[in-house]
């Protein structure tokens, strides 16, 4: 890797929680907020936000999308990323047009207050999904994914062993169609991982095909399943060269995916 990527040194900090929300209420007013639910944690009170934006219509069906960050509460990269990415689109709605996006940036807010990879239980909440997890957070995870129509998932997350960007395609063409331009775009500021072996599972420039059981996903009954992306970034890349390149690829995924969408209709 290049030897300007230096680590980002990002103490835990109880501030740290409301430092990358609090931008979003500045930043991206146009934006609808909701909390999904709350839970009790050593007497403080955390909940999960919802940020949804409806773009301009575009003569087909709103293409529903669901975002996710922070699942992860030592990898405040992805939150910022969405702030950004909201920001952007807030300044810019027509990029959105046709599209119903929902993000989610702090999946695990006892985490990210006290900048801890797991939960305020100590928890890895990223193995936790759909394993009847006693987990509030999952619960409350799980119960959005249910009753949300997403036509398409994206997880931003952060791996301080990785040599660069890399991402899970879940053994699917889709999703391995829209991620290589996800990691291409995001590569022109950070390289990708090129190893052929990245967090114990197979890899090709950067794409995954297998998967750690228990990641956030569609519920398995769903019959048809969404699009389903992991995007990761380098820990050791500056925080906001990270946020960058998630937003990136968050970028490139939305606006492949609307090119398949609209060549599906011309079919």
């Amino acid at each position: 890797m290049p030897s300007e990527l230096k680590p980002a040194v990002l103490p835990p900090t109880a501030d740290r929680l409301a430092g990358l929300l609090d931008p979003w209420r500045a930043r991206a007013p146009v934006w609808e907020e909701v909390f999904i639910g709350s839970f009790a944690h050593a007497g403080a009170v955390y909940r999960i936000p919802r940020y949804r934006f409806l773009g301009p219509a575009a003569g087909h069906e709103p293409i529903r999308l669901g975002v996710f960050a922070g699942v992860h509460g030592d990898e405040p990269a992805g939150s910022l990323a969405l702030a950004d990415f909201a920001a952007a689109l807030a300044g810019e709605p027509a990029r959105a047009a046709g599209d119903e996006l929902s993000l989610y940036p702090a999946c695990n807010p006892a985490g990210l207050a006290a900048g801890t990879r797991g939960n305020g239980g100590g928890q890895d909440l990223n193995r936790e999904f759909w394993r009847n997890s006693a987990e509030p957070e999952i619960a409350i995870l799980e119960a959005e994914l249910i009753a949300q129509p997403f036509d398409g998932l994206i997880t931003l997350h952060t791996d301080d062993t990785s040599e660069g960007l890399y991402g899970y395609a879940h053994g699917r063409v889709l999703n391995e169609a829209l991620l290589k331009p996800a990691l291409a775009a995001a590569a022109a500021l950070i390289p990708r991982d090129e190893r052929e072996r990245i967090d114990g599972f197979c890899a090709q420039g950067g794409v995954l095909r297998d998967c750690f059981p228990g990641v956030l996903s569609a519920p398995p009954q769903r019959r048809s399943q969404p699009f389903d992306l992991i995007f990761e970034t380098p820990g050791h890349a500056p925080l906001d060269l990270q946020a960058r390149a998630a937003a990136a690829a968050l970028n490139a995924i939305l606006a492949e995916y609307r090119g398949f969408i609209a060549y599906g209709q011309d079919l």
